[in-house]
């Protein structure tokens, strides 16, 4: 394979996109949990946005997967894998609603971070599609949490 990019650099690559298809993967699980989950006052309100959510993490999820194989690398594709790679924890139990909130705003900050923390590799590999991707994240993931902020403001 010669894309213009090194073998090795594109391992290192893929490696970080690993991290962040599993942070992805587990925030699209914790959004749909909720989404599943959620009562009280803000139930409509909550289950539509977190509906909104999952499906846009679902769709991300696999732009991620199809970027390390187009890395020639393999993706990792497992509850096991994903645990093992991802910075974002499972949250056990049903939480209440203002704490699902909270959760998803630690995850997306997480995912966020686990984004951005990519960009020295693929700048240095001059990776334009995975900096592309990577911007796109970012925006997704910053607005969200923001808007999840806004629900726990007084």
């Amino acid at each position: 394979m010669d894309i213009g990019i090194s073998k090795k650099d594109r391992e290192k690559i893929a490696e970080g996109l690993s991290r962040l298809l599993a942070d992805s993967y587990t925030l699209y699980l914790m959004t749909h949990n909720f989404h599943w989950n959620v009562k009280g006052p803000m139930f409509n309100t909550l289950h539509l946005m977190f509906m909104a959510q999952y499906t846009e993490q679902w769709n991300a999820i696999d732009l991620i997967a199809e970027r390390i194989r187009a890395l020639d690398c393999p993706a990792p594709g497992t509850y096991k894998e994903f645990v093992k790679l991802a910075s974002i924890k499972e949250v056990a139990g049903v939480p209440k609603a203002v704490d699902m909130i909270k959760h998803l705003v630690a995850a997306q900050e997480a995912t966020a971070r686990t984004a951005r923390s990519l960009f020295p590799v693929v700048e240095k590999a001059n990776d334009q599609p995975s900096a592309d991707l990577l911007t796109q994240r970012l925006e997704v993931h910053e607005k969200t949490a923001w808007m999840l902020r806004s629900l726990l403001e007084e």
